[in-house]
This record gives C-alpha cells, structure tokens and sequence, in this order.
C-alpha cells in the first residue's frame, strides 16, 4: 500500500530514470535546426568532426547531443523517417548498455542506428545482432543507407560466406549478423593456425535486436561445432526394439523436465533384456564397462516417450527434421545432440547417421559476456528483468510509448477440452472475419495450426498458415496481416520483425504486385493507386476495431504472450486481445495446481459452455510463473556449469594466440619436456622414498613408450646416494641431447614452423577430447546429488583435475612426437603446409530438451586433427605453361599461403595466384 501511494507521488524508479534522460533529449532536439541549414556533405562531414574530437579527449557521451541530432537529420533525408523523442531515449539507453523494452511498432530498428552510429565513431566495430539472416540483410541494407550516407562502411554476416567476405564484414564500422553466425565465427576463428585466418577483431560493443528471444529464450542452448565419430547404427536400432517393448511400469516419466527414471523393477526387468540380447559387458547395468549403453538407453527411451512426431519434429523424405519449439519452422541440416537424433532415427526406422563428437563449444551468456559493453532492445522484457541483471549485468528500461496505447486486452475464456475451445475459437474468428476484421491467431505448435486450420475450412473462413516456411515469405504474409477480413494463423514467434500495419503494407504490395513494372509514369500511377487502396482499408479496419489477436494457449512464459498481444495495438491503433484455455492445455496439464483440475472437473461446466473469472487468471499466471522460475534455474544451471568450462577454454584460446604470434616456441617445447620427464620420473620413484620402493620397470616402460628411448637405470642405480633428482637431470639431458642433434641437422626455419605446428595440433586435439570428457561428466554428475554432494561442486572438482590431466598428456605428446620425429633429406626452401580444412557441422543444442537452433550446416571450414606428415610438403610446381612470378600481381606482398588469395576467389592464397611461378 505504502509503495503504490509513494509511486503514485513521485513515480516508478523506471519513470524517474527516463525523465531524467530528457534533458538529454532536449539539447538533442535543440541542435535540430542549426544541422537542417547543412548541406548534404557538409552534414556527412560531421563523422570527421567527431573523430577529431574524440581524438582531443572528448568521450562518446560529451558528443552524443550532436551525434544523435546528426542521426536524425539524415534519417530524414535519406529514409524519410524523423526519429521520436522517445526514440531519442531508446537510443542513449542503448548507448548506455541497457536494455530499452519498447512495443512493437515503435520503430526499434530506427532507434539502433543512434547508438550504433555513436560507437562506430572510434572505429573499433559495433555488432547488431539479429535473430534470423532475413532481418540481418533486411536491416543493413535499410539502415545502412543512412550509415552510409554518413561515411560509414557496414558489413552483413550470413552462412555461406568465404573467409574473405567474412573478414571484411567484420572489418566493417557496423557489421549486422545473427547471434548463431556470431558465436560461430569466434569458434571456427579459435580453432585457426595462422591469425591471418582470424575473421573477427576484438570486442567493442554489441547491440541485441529481440535481446529476450536471444539471451533468454536460446541462453540455454550451448552453440557447439563437432566432426563425426564412429557408426554405431546397428547398437541403436537393437537399443530401439528393446524399449518399444518395455512395461510402461518400469519407468517414471516426469514431463516438466523430459527426464525419464527407471523404478527398481524396471532396472531388474531391462538388465535382463540387455543381457539376452548381449548388450552388457557386465551383469550389473551401471558398472563403468556399461556407460555407453546406458547412455543409448536413455536416449531411446526419451525419444520413444517425450519426443512426438509432428509436434517435436516430422519425418520428411526419409528424414528426421527438427521442429522449433517456439517458432513451429522446420529446421533442415539440423540434429539433436547426444545420441537422440540418432534415437529418434531408429524410432522411425530411418537411415541413421553418425553421431558428432564436440570440437569447439560456448553458451551465449559466456559469449557476450566478453564484449566490453552489450545492449539490446524487445517488447517484453520487463518479466526477466532479475536474470538479465544477474546474468548479464543489464538494466531494463521501460521506453513509453510515442502515442498512447489503444488496445483492449479481455479476459480469457476457459473451456473444458480442446475440441469445444476450437470450435469456439472457429466461430470467433469468422464472427470477425465477417464484418472485416483481421484477425492474427497465435498457436503453439503445428499440430494445433493445422487442427485449428481443419476448423476454419469447415466454418469456410480463408486464412493463410505460417508454420516451417522461410522468413522472406513469412515477412510478406505478416506484413499484410493487417488487411481487411484477413486471417493469419502463426507460431507465437513467427513474422517477428516485421509490422502488421492496418489496411496493409504499402512497400511489400509495391514489392509483390509490381516487380516487373519497369520505372516510369506508368508505376508511379499504380503506386498512388495501391498507397489510396491501403488507405481506404485502414479506414474499414479501425471501423472494425482493428487487429485482433487471439491466443490459442497460453505460452509458459508470460513474456511470450505479452509479445504475441503487442502485435496489436501498434502507434495508438485500436486493437483487442483474447486469450482461449482449456482443461487439456499443456501448460495447465502439466503446471497448474491441482485444486484447479478439480474445482474445475467438479463443476457444472457444459459442452461448449466458456467460462472466465480472475482466479482463473490468477491461477494461470501463476503457473507461468512456476515455469519461467524453473527455466530461469535451468538457464542458471547451464551458465555455473559453461562457467567452469568458459575458465579453462580462456586459458586455452589465450594459449592458442600466444603460440600464433610467436616466432618461435621453442622455450615452450624445453619447459613441456622437463615438465614431462618431471612427472614420469616422480610417478614411478616418488620424491623422498628409497631406491628399492622405486618402480624401476614401470619407469623403463614408460620411457621407453613415451620417447622411445631406453637409459642405463640399472647402473645408475647402483651409484650411491642416488635420488630421482638425479635420475631425471640424466633423462632429461640424454633427451636434450637427441633433440639438438636431430635440431642442428635440419633447417632452422622449418624446425621453427614444425614445432609450432606441432603444439598447435596437440593442444587442439587434447582440447578435443577434453571437451568431450566434460560432455560424459556432466551427463552422470548430477548422480551424486544422491549421496547428498552438490553436482556443481562436484564438477568443478573433476572438471579441476579433468584439465590438470589434459595438460600433462599434452606435455608428454608433444616431447614425445618431436623426439621420435625423422626428418627427411632437406628440400630447397621447404615449407610445412598445414592439412586442408574438412567440414563440421554447427550446432545450437538444448542439453535438456535437445532443440537446435543453429544458424547453419553449411559446413564451413575447421581444422582437422593434424597428425601426420609433420615434416611438410614440398611447394607447389610451377603452374603448367611455365608461368612466371610476374603473373601473380600478388608476388610482392607478405601473404601466408593458407591465407584466402586476395583476390577474392574465395580460394586459399596457395590454391589460386599463390601457385603462379612456385618454385620446384
């Protein structure tokens, strides 16, 4: 009570915050009609101006008054749009790493440009981050112009781009991109042997377009780049046939988390099963020799039980193709990770495929974490509000909006099953539909779509379904949802981006209606006639009561419903919202309280009959409160323990690029063999212990498996006051000594470039199988919670030692391969080339529910495991023709021959001009 009486006095905190910003708004608007008397150049010369002056010492916040006016005024000249005041403030709350919630048709694409303009100034890159490749070309073409107009160069990153495209994009003042793109290129750039091949410069400042959907609704999905291991179809498909036969009563099935238990029946009854069908290594189903099978066990089970057809995914030419959960789009080339596409392959009896081991992975959090300032903007943010700042260290500012909003938001209706909701749901629509009012309708899935699209057929109301198409399409249909009588059925994500305006949009019929119009009067004429055309069904659908947005089903997450309702209601436009329920909805089915279910069921509720009351609502609201509480301590969860592998890979990556920049690593490579034989020697005769305590042979054996050397140790045992100091002081100089022989007969050079490689191959392949170590070890450790241990802790503990391990296997791999390394007879200027690149695959996978969102499979460059032919390969022949030098316009520069040829052919320097006049 308190509280609402001093808010109702002085204000929320968020309304203080935002006044406070209006001073700033009024110098900005202040300056506008001084810049309006600039000329066109004089006005671009304004970057010029404020490079000089941040290179005097100003900041970005002493010019941000001028820089933002600047914006606007060429907003109005080249996009013929003047930002809002409230725009004004959406931008210096971008600038200032927060994040502006802003409703939908409130022009946040417009207000990005302020902040990205601002910090592009420095020219140090300012990244806009996407959610899909369609708004990143759409928005870098529609708003670069005015970036450019600006003198800024601007850059777009979308799958199937070379090395060289990439580089230059990222080379760019602005670089617009998707979040998955992003993430990849700092993967596939750390899994480089040159730095010349990096594509990405340091961090600067990142602006989030949809920052809810991409740091929130993906936060949970780690972006992971793998190769193929070994096939093991025939082990899924035995796998498959045993737990489509299981007793539905040896197992518990608990779908708030997908997870499936066995019940002490059920672990007797499948032991048994495995055994006849000689699975088990053991008899006891969870010995260590059993892990891979119960693994595969698992994941057949999940995919039998919690994983649907048709609404997890649907199979398509003999395929299994993922179906995104918020999105309802079919998601090609994409795969579930962990062994369960593979599962749910040999459910459907198709062709399965190899399964991928991880070689590069990172979470978003631990992502953009890195860049030194992050921002974003959305429509619904306010809801996750608390993790935005935890995670992420990002305040929410609630932007008002440039006109009231007119919108009605009504009251559920709540129905007793699905079928009766349907049809009441069909009967609304085509109420609207008849006095031509259109309609968008929200649902949550495909199978709902097309069950609600049947109804529709039958009531002979026309209506376009958006699920699983591209996102070019999509924006066209969305952007004419808005039209007179209209009916568009979509996920609660799809069409995001794009305004639904009243009576249509002007631009996309333009676009669709008269593409192959050549210029001219002609056009110009049928232009005038589409712009009275939407302007005389705007009229007929405010007449109606404009857009109305029906939900289906209530989302689990509030913030999603919020974002379907915001569709409505755009710049002060009427509209009207409503939201249909049912007993059998998911999230009442599976969340809600039980006196709910049984109030409900107990009542006299007819067949057909709605009802709707604000315990309901509340009831509703609190069971969508129960579940974003749960994912937010998922996402939690998924971020304490990235944050245990994100320590390790810093230290690896920063590795990486020491050895990259150095000349010579030859010091590293001594320290590793001393540190090598250090460990071996202390295994075998631990330091303190007499010489007859020590492990004599096990030390010959691992020496002689390690180095491939043998030492007089019998002798040296028998000297007096022998330690293993000593010992190891005598290793390692006999060691020493066969490197610098095997060092003075080869060419210094090449040495140099094959112990770089060497380490820098060894380190990859270690980490490699690092991270695929951590993958088994967070899939059991949450077992330990039984013997009352924290998981977490747990893991760190292991992970700890995990890496400990990986260094010293490192350590001895290295010392080992250049010990035993046989050098050939020198060849005229030899060079060591580093293997071509295979392909991987790119994934975006939940480790709880295994969705996949990555951004691609287009299978772009990687490194491979490096080992062999270390001594290099000769240089290219001469190009046939007896080509010279001269016919390389590129001769004369310093380029790596594993560089992409600047030429722009996408190929490798050595694959393309750099083969022109090689030397034999």
């Amino acid at each position: 009570m308190f509280k609402l009486l001093a808010k109702s006095l002085f204000g929320s905190s968020n309304e203080r915050y935002v006044k406070s910003i209006g001073k700033i708004v009024n110098e900005i608007n202040a300056l506008e009609p001084q810049l309006q008397e600039l000329s066109d150049d004089e006005l671009r010369a304004q970057t010029d101006k404020f490079r000089a002056q941040l290179e005097d010492g100003k900041t970005l916040d002493d010019i941000l008054p001028e820089a933002f006016a600047t914006v606007r005024e060429a907003s109005v000249r080249v996009l013929g749009m003047r930002h809002f005041d409230v725009q004004m403030v959406g931008g210096i709350v971008l600038h200032r790493g927060e994040i502006a919630e802003m409703r939908t048709g409130e022009g946040k694409t417009l207000v990005a440009t302020l902040a990205t303009y601002l910090n592009a100034i420095e020219g140090k890159g300012v990244h806009v981050v996407t959610v899909n490749d369609y708004l990143a070309r759409r928005d870098a073409e529609w708003m670069g112009r005015l970036h450019q107009f600006l003198g800024l160069t601007i850059g777009v990153i979308v799958p199937n781009l070379n090395e060289m495209e990439r580089r230059d994009a990222y080379g760019a003042d602005i670089t617009y991109g998707t979040n998955n793109e992003f993430g990849f290129d700092y993967l596939r750039d750390n899994m480089k042997h040159e730095r010349g091949q990096m594509v990405q410069r340091p961090f600067n400042f990142a602006v989030i377009d949809e920052v809810d959907s991409i740091l929130i609704d993906e936060a949970r999905t780690p972006l992971i780049i793998s190769g193929p291991t070994e096939d093991k179809s025939d082990l899924y498909v035995s796998i498959d046939a045993i737990v489509k036969d299981l007793d539905p009563e040896w197992y518990d099935a608990d779908e708030k988390t997908k997870n499936i238990t066995w019940t002490e029946e059920g672990t007797d009854a499948i032991e048994e099963k495995l055994k006849e069908a000689g699975l088990l290594e053991t008899d006891n189903l969870y010995d260590v020799e059993n892990t891979q099978v119960v693994h595969h066990l698992d994941q057949a089970l999940k995919a039998n039980i919690m994983f649907k057809k048709d609404t997890d995914y649907i199979v398509k030419d003999e395929k299994v193709v993922i179906i995104d959960e918020f999105t309802g789009r079919m998601m090609d080339g994409r795969r579930w990770s962990n062994g369960l596409h593979q599962a749910v392959e040999a459910k459907e009896g198709v062709k399965i495929e190899p399964e991928n081991q991880t070689l590069a992975s990172i979470t978003f959090q631990n992502y953009f974490r890195m860049y030194p300032k992050l921002s974003g903007m959305t429509g619904t943010a306010a809801t996750e509000a608390a993790e935005f700042w935890d995670i992420y260290k990002m305040n929410v500012v609630e932007i008002p909006t440039n006109v009231p909003v007119q919108r009605i938001d009504e009251d559920d209706e709540f129905y007793k099953n699905t079928l009766d909701k349907f049809a009441a749901i069909a009967k609304a629509i085509r109420e609207k539909n008849e006095i031509g009012q259109p309609v968008l309708v929200g649902t949550v899935s495909i199978e709902k779509s097309e069950l609600l699209s049947q109804f529709l057929e039958k009531e002979g109301v026309a209506h376009e379904v958006l699920n699983a198409r591209q996102h070019e399409r999509e924006a066209h249909i969305v952007a004419q949802a808005g039209r007179p009588g209209a009916v568009t059925i979509a996920t609660n994500m799809a069409g995001r981006g794009t305004d639904i305006q009243l009576g249509g949009n002007v631009e996309f019929r333009v676009e669709e209606e008269l593409a192959d119009m050549p210029e001219g009067p002609e056009r110009e004429a049928a232009i005038a006639k589409i712009k009275e055309e939407v302007a005389a069904e705007r009229e007929k659908v405010l007449a109606s009561g404009g857009l109305f947005v029906l939900g289906t089903e209530r989302h689990e997450s509030r913030r999603i419903d919020n974002q379907l309702r915001g569709r409505a209601g755009r710049q002060g436009d009427p509209g009207l919202s409503r939201f249909y329920l049912c007993l059998e909805d998911d999230l009442l089915r599976i969340f809600g309280p039980d006196t709910l279910f049984a109030r409900m069921m107990n009542s006299n509720l007819e067949d057909g009959e709605a009802i709707g009351s604000k315990w309901l609502s509340k009831a509703i609201e609190t069971a969508q409160k129960k579940v974003e509480a749960r994912n937010y301590e998922i996402r939690k969860q998924v971020v304490q323990y990235d944050d245990v592998m994100n320590d390790q890979r810093k230290v690896i990556y920063e590795q990486r690029a020491e050895i990259m920049d150095s000349e010579a690593v030859d010091d590293v490579v001594v320290d590793m063999r001393h540190d090598a034989i250090n460990a071996i020697v202390a295994e075998n005769c631990p330091p303190g212990s007499y010489p007859e305590q020590w492990n004599v042979e096990g030390l010959k054996t691992r020496l002689d498996e390690a180095f491939g050397m043998s030492f007089p140790l019998e002798d040296w045992l028998e000297e007096d006051q022998i330690e293993p100091e000593i010992i190891e002081e005598r290793i390692l100089a006999e060691a020493n000594g066969r490197m610098d022989a095997k060092i003075a007969n080869a060419d210094p050079g090449l040495w140099r470039r094959i112990e770089k490689s060497l380490l820098l191959q060894e380190l990859d392949h270690q980490w490699k199988e690092h991270l695929s170590t951590l993958d088994a070890l967070r899939q059991v450790v949450w077992l330990r919670a039984h013997a009352q241990k924290q998981p977490i802790n747990e893991y760190k503990q292991e992970a700890f030692a995990l890496f400990q391990r990986m260094l010293d296997n490192l350590r001895e791999d290295v010392t080992a391969k250049l010990l035993r390394i046989e050098l050939a007879e020198p060849a005229p200027l030899p060079e060591v080339e580093l293997p071509e690149l295979p392909d991987f695959l790119t994934g975006h996978i939940d480790p709880l529910t295994g969705a996949d969102n990555s951004a691609d499979g287009d299978g772009s460059e990687s490194r491979a495991d490096l080992f062999g032919s270390l001594a290099g390969s000769p240089r290219a022949a001469a190009s046939p023709g007896g080509a010279s030098s001269h016919d390389n316009p590129f001769a004369d520069m310093e380029i790596s021959r594993n560089a992409p040829c600047p030429c722009g052919s996408g190929s490798k320097y050595k694959h393309c001009h750099g083969s022109v006049g090689a030397k034999a």
